[in-house]
């Protein structure tokens, strides 16, 4: 297993507070570990903490200022670690909480602040407040701490209302009462061993303020909050029917024709988006602020239109929100200018960054989204019947391209593990090495996140391709993958790693974040635009470009040129 990095860490000033419109988050480029399918330090197959210590050197190299790791709290893993039994402690599965101190005080000795998951949303149905709930009576405290209610019809045999579950499926269960009967029905946006608590409870404030003081209290940098639109619901629970198409958030995931124009708010669900939910980020950005060093609240908030999304970071809430505007245009010039147009506009509003984001362990990897056609554009509804899957060389092309563009664009960004070695959608994987709910709610019909979060590849002639010294992971990886493993990139001119670790320090060295994009009208399916120094040209047709004159020499390039013209689907940056 790769040792961690000899080179110099950096010097403690790295994580000082920085100048006031200047603060890290601004312009941060923020690494997702998604810790049970980073590195696996003990060869059982699946991630650990001290498996990411070990690698983090890597990411240092890489470029990024930051670490976000999603779920690593005790679990029973129904849904991969974001129904969570117990916030304040290590699955066993990935160590312990010594380990997370080592990990974390490794990440700051190299100069790379960790941002971790909360999951306020919801607990895991084993945590000991939700199975004291159900053993206590209706209407106790206990069982005030989630959303229980009696059901309708003659016995209350039928759900309070017709809400369904984000992984298909009614989204309340019945419960048998401690005396043997059935009784009320609990409310679970996601799946039924994911109970959501009622943040209408004073309780619940409470306990949520002790859980992040105790993880600042160790030095965290901050939190990524899981499902940052929801907690607070419409009160009456009405009943509530998404519109049709909609994407992996049940009834908000963007539509960039929608999202990226000001105008008229389309409806909220009574689930999601509620007025309610700013309360409680205000009351967590005053507790922050307890405690040195910038800490960061980064909002997982599936919100249309834009504007809306931006109340999320207004200045006494959040610093960061995901723009999923962004990651759900699909690849083409003019929307994808409309879009940073409209992203840039809402957020300045707020005197906020944007947050932009390509790839994450919820959506189909950007190597493949991205080529997506036809009704499967965004990827959302992948099963055994989808057609027409993308070439892997004609969709990494695009995705290398894509992300050129985006780490040129000013604020702040987010990557994805495994993106930086063009891995593609895990696609093939044998049905009955699938965990995700999502494919056993929608009896088959959806591959569900486990393309996105199979391990990924170190070394290439190690086994389990260096994820760990064992020789199997927990989801199968490709044997194509041996192609795309670091140790074959490393170095290597050209390679996708390569490119994003030029991209990452050029976007540094020219200050890139606090940039543009001035408009550059060059006609035909190409977007350009100048940042600082920088020009940026991304050609979107089918036929090469030339480039702009007078605007410098190529610094970066996503693919090679064609006699001095910009081919199809590349990106360059000329300085």
């Amino acid at each position: 297993m790769t040792t961690i990095s000899t080179a110099a860490p950096a010097p403690d000033s790295a994580l000082t507070p920085s100048a006031p419109g200047r603060e890290w988050w601004r312009s941060a480029v923020i690494y997702q570990v998604y810790p049970r399918s980073f590195a696996d330090s003990d060869g059982d197959g699946m991630g650990d903490l001290p498996g990411i210590t070990g690698r983090l050197g890597a990411l240092r190299d890489l470029g990024v200022d930051a670490v976000w790791l999603s779920p690593f709290q005790r679990s029973p893993q129904r849904d991969a670690g974001y129904d969570v039994s117990d916030y304040r402690d290590v699955d066993p599965r990935f160590g312990t909480l010594a380990d997370f101190d080592a990990m974390l005080a490794e990440a700051h000795g190299l100069g790379l602040r960790v941002i971790i998951d909360i999951v306020p949303n919801h607990s895991s149905s084993d945590h000991v407040w939700f199975q004291e709930a159900l053993a206590s009576a209706p209407g106790s405290p206990e069982r005030a701490r989630y959303i229980f209610r009696d059901g309708k019809g003659e016995h209350g045999e039928l759900p309070p209302n017709n809400w369904e579950s984000i992984f298909g499926g009614h989204a309340w269960t019945r419960v048998i009462e401690p005396d043997g009967t059935p009784g009320q029905w609990y409310l679970h946006l996601f799946d039924k061993s994911q109970p959501d608590l009622d943040w209408e409870n004073p309780w619940v404030w409470e306990q949520f303020r002790g859980i992040l003081r105790f993880w600042l209290d160790r030095g965290v940098d901050g939190f990524r909050v899981d499902v940052a639109h929801g907690m607070v619901k419409e009160a009456g629970l009405p009943d509530y029917t998404p519109p049709a198409g909609t994407g992996s958030m049940g009834g908000v995931a963007l539509e960039p024709e929608i999202a990226a124009h000001a105008g008229s708010e389309p409806p909220s669900p009574p689930y999601f988006a509620q007025e309610g939910v700013h309360a409680i980020y205000r009351d967590w950005h005053k507790l922050l602020e307890e405690y040195a060093g910038d800490r960061v609240l980064c909002g997982e908030a599936w919100v249309e239109p834009l504007e809306k999304l931006a109340r999320w970071v207004r200045p006494d809430e959040m610093q960061q929100t995901f723009n999923f505007a962004y990651l759900e245009t699909p690849w083409d010039a003019q929307a994808l200018r409309s879009v940073i147009d409209a992203s840039i506009a809402a957020f300045n509003s707020v005197g906020a960054p944007s947050t932009w984001v390509l790839s994450n362990h919820d959506v189909v990897r950007h190597a493949t989204r991205l080529a997506l056609q036809g009704e499967n554009l965004q990827g959302h509804g992948i099963g055994p019947k989808t057609k027409g899957l993308p070439d892997p060389a004609f969709a990494l092309r695009r995705a290398r391209a894509a992300t050129a563009l985006m780490l040129a664009l000013p604020g702040s960004a987010y990557l994805y593990q495994g993106e930086e070695l063009g891995l593609p959608e895990a696609i093939d994987l044998p049905d009955d090495a699938r965990q995700d709910p999502t494919w056993f709610r929608t009896n088959g019909e959806r591959y569900g996140r486990d393309g996105c979060r199979v391990p990924i590849p170190w070394e290439g002639d190690a086994a389990s391709y260096g994820f760990g010294p064992g020789s199997s992971s927990w989801l199968p990886q490709p044997s194509v993958w041996a192609a795309y493993t670091r140790s074959s990139q490393q170095g290597v001119a050209g390679s996708t790693l390569t490119m994003y670790q030029q991209a990452l320090e050029l976007r540094r060295s020219h200050d890139l974040a606090f940039g543009g994009p001035e408009w550059i009208d060059l006609g035909g399916d190409t977007i350009a635009f100048r940042t600082g120094d920088v020009t940026v040209v991304v050609n979107f047709g089918t036929g090469p470009v030339a480039l702009p004159e007078g605007r410098g020499d190529v610094v970066l390039a996503s693919g090679a040129l064609e006699d001095g013209l910009l081919p199809q689907d590349t990106t360059v940056w000329l300085a």
